[in-house]
């Protein structure tokens, strides 16, 4: 495997940076997961830009521009011949000294590419979906650490996700301080009522997620409407279907929701339909690259 590191493909032994980076130290720095399918990369300039709006938003300055950035994305899928894979973009602070001070660390942010295969849950989920619980640990409120901001600080998630775990699910629902639903440890949530779908609104503790967008965006294209709307689990409930949507989960059907049977305890329509459309979008709207004459399926 080579990895991208400041500039350079290096071999996965030696991808290697300072204990006195900050992203280590306190995980002072920002991230995407990116999808490329057939040697598309999946709404590359999206993740880009809500990449560069997080590093902004932590005041943290990137010296590659974002066209160098995603040529070091095409440039690391194209080093390790991989036609689909889930890409790690991470930009950190860079090494400093022990110290909070992110000054000590300016003009000197580490900059990683990654590019592996992933698989985050077993098909069989996909095909007969998968049951969630709501756990004690709350979203970060926005005036901690907003949710926008895709942060290499993930503990809060983490978190999450061994209450998760503790109680035997792969998934859990995360609810902001008011007690609204905000999103998953690592997706985020949608339902259908009445044949119309509702997501939580980004301002309610949720990552704005390329996905989610995504998902906005076919059920326009499908005349379906489509609603950014406050939820508690009672519309988790009582809902008629529910699916998560996310990078590296894409769109996964979930039939139970802390107990309840969601709908007839089977993935529904709309949201099969959401996922078949969803395949289609990936084969269309991205950035290609070739791997060149040896795999022709990709030129």
């Amino acid at each position: 495997m080579k990895i991208y590191l400041n500039g350079k493909m290096v071999d996965k032994s030696e991808a290697k940076v300072s204990v006195f980076d900050h992203g280590f130290l306190y995980g002072d720095g920002v991230f995407e997961g990116i999808r490329a399918y057939n040697c598309l990369v999946f709404k590359l300039k999206e993740h880009i830009d809500r990449l560069y709006e997080s590093a902004h938003s932590i005041m943290l300055p990137i010296k590659l521009s974002k066209q160098q950035m995603a040529d070091a994305v095409i440039k690391t899928l194209k080093a390790n011949v991989l036609r689909d894979a889930y890409i790690r973009l991470i930009v950190s602070r860079g090494e400093g000294d022990l110290g909070l001070d992110p000054r000590k660390c300016y003009g000197n942010e580490t900059i990683v590419v990654i590019a592996d295969k992933i698989v985050l849950y077993p098909e069989k989920l996909y095909k007969e979906g998968m049951e969630i619980i709501t756990v004690p640990t709350l979203r970060n409120l926005s005036e901690a650490l907003n949710p926008q901001i895709k942060s290499l600080n993930y503990l809060n998630n983490i978190l999450a996700k061994i209450e998760a775990i503790n109680s035997g699910y792969q998934e859990a629902i995360m609810l902001d301080h008011l007690g609204y639903v905000a999103e998953c440890t690592g997706d985020n949530i949608f339902i259908v009522k009445k044949g119309e779908i509702f997501t939580p609104p980004q301002c309610m503790g949720s990552l704005r997620g390329i996905t989610r967008d995504s998902v906005l965006e076919i059920a326009a294209k499908i005349k379906t409407a489509a609603h950014e709307h406050v939820l508690t689990r009672h519309e988790l409930f009582n809902a008629q279907e529910c699916f998560l949507t996310g990078t590296a989960a894409e769109i996964i059907p979930v039939v139970r929701v802390d107990g309840r049977v969601i709908g007839d305890g089977k993935p529904g329509k709309m949201t099969q339909k959401i996922m078949a459309e969803f395949r289609k979008v990936t084969k269309v709207a991205g950035v290609k690259y070739s791997l060149g004459t040896k795999n022709r399926e990709c030129v």
